[in-house]
């Protein structure tokens, strides 16, 4: 890949033929390369082996070695994940942050064409989309796999030729993980069948790879069209997306990225009320009137400011006017006027609480907030930006909605306290 001359590379080496015999490509290529080894401590002595193998290798060569090592088992079972998805997540955690720290340009890995065919063939038993039949990408932001053209028989045929010096994973012969039951059992008998097999998938995968970029391209143009950035959210009109046929692989591709998979009730929120919504496990999908909002789903962390008299902390994310006034004028949404005497202070500025409830202004008895922001026609993301003003534990005002009747200005009144809530 003629894009990598003169970058700073990092090349993950396991000590197996594949990575080994890519890092002496890369130096007969005159690349600038350091070696990264993950020691999972899954094996032993053999683990250790392998470690000894690569930082020799490194002298030999002559470049800079990284090595780490992991709780690789005790990882998964504090995560609840497999071993090799543990294994994957603290390999290129490790890599991200040494890009960071050394300014690698890129990560290069040894997946072959062979590693490609055994997670297509792991992605179509697992049921998946276009994109999971595109197998491993050869470039995936800073992850670079230069030997994705070749196969598993190339690299060992180059190595044996080169009388390159590999070290044997024994774990990989064991056919306890679903990708070496492919690799042994299933890939042989499809080779057998056809002998150009890995060739003609290749191909397929190629044609396939070319149909998800025009895919894409042509989902980023409609997302153009259809996605209106809105208050720090996404509004997207319901009636433009009902006139997409064929609709449930549109919907797919428009909000697959966003990590929904719960496709039937997200077709759902087209006809559904104001207020249903879909969550993933990054993003929800709001129901607003005619339309659908998507946003951004933030850790909600409970936030709170004293409000005082004067010098009211500078930092506090609504801007209040307080003041001594002598004769009470119209009350509005952004005005309200206050028994002064009935309050303790300092105020408090917080969010709205599932709970909450107060005595709203000119009725009687008091309302859930929840009812409030329904009666108000609210959506989901204006109510969790909402604040309250607050005596105590008591509210005294939604802000820039309603007051409340406890502390209303009567005829006894001696002190009024005017807040304003400044634009």
């Amino acid at each position: 890949m003629f894009f990598l001359k003169g970058k700073k590379l990092l090349l993950a080496c396991s000590g197996g033929v594949d990575s080994v015999v890519l890092a002496h490509l890369c130096i007969s290529e005159g690349m600038d390369i350091a070696l990264a080894h993950c020691n999972f401590n899954l094996r032993a002595e053999e683990s250790d082996g392998d470690e000894d193998f690569v930082r020799r290798l490194a002298a030999q060569l002559g470049v800079e070695v990284f090595v780490a090592c992991f709780k690789t088992a005790d990882y998964a079972e504090t995560q609840g994940i497999s071993i090799q998805m543990a294994a994957r997540e603290l390999r290129y955690q490790w890599f991200a942050e040494l890009l960071q720290a050394h300014s690698f340009d890129f990560v290069l890995t040894a997946h072959h064409a062979d590693d490609s065919l055994e997670t297509f063939l792991i992605n179509l038993s697992r049921g998946t989309g276009i994109q999971g039949l595109s197998g491993i990408p050869k470039v995936n932001q800073h992850v670079v796999r230069p030997l994705l053209p070749f196969s598993e028989q190339e690299i060992l045929d180059y190595a044996k030729s080169e009388n390159v010096i590999w070290r044997e994973d024994s774990s990989n012969a064991s056919i306890k993980y679903l990708r070496n039951k492919i690799r042994h059992q299933i890939v042989p008998l499809l080779k057998e069948l056809h002998p150009t097999f890995l060739q003609n998938f290749l191909k397929t995968q190629d044609n396939l790879q070319q149909t998800n970029d025009l895919l894409k391209h042509q989902l980023n143009e409609l997302k153009t069209n259809l996605f209106k950035p809105k208050n720090g959210a996404i509004e997207i009109r319901v009636s433009e997306l009902e006139q997409l046929v064929p609709l449930e692989p549109y919907l797919f591709g428009l909000f697959h990225d966003y990590g929904f998979t719960q496709w039937e009730d997200v077709k759902g929120l087209l006809t559904a009320i104001s207020g249903k919504h879909v969550v993933s496990s990054t993003h929800q999908l709001l129901k607003d009137r005619d339309c659908l909002i998507l946003s951004e789903l933030k850790p909600k962390k409970k936030e709170s400011y004293p409000i005082y008299l004067e010098d009211t902390p500078p930092n506090v994310p609504v801007n209040l006017k307080l003041e001594y006034v002598e004769t009470i004028e119209k009350q509005g949404r952004n005005v309200v006027f206050l028994d002064k005497e009935k309050l303790n202070f300092p105020l408090v500025l917080r969010n709205w609480e599932k709970g909450d409830y107060f005595y709203p202004f000119g009725m009687q008895g008091k309302k859930k907030l929840s009812k409030f922001f329904k009666d108000e026609k609210m959506d989901l993301i204006s109510k969790e930006k909402q604040w309250l003003l607050c005596s105590d534990n008591n509210i005294i005002w939604v802000v820039g909605k309603r007051a409340d009747e406890r502390f209303k200005v009567e005829d006894s009144t001696r002190q009024i306290l005017k807040i304003t809530q400044l634009t």
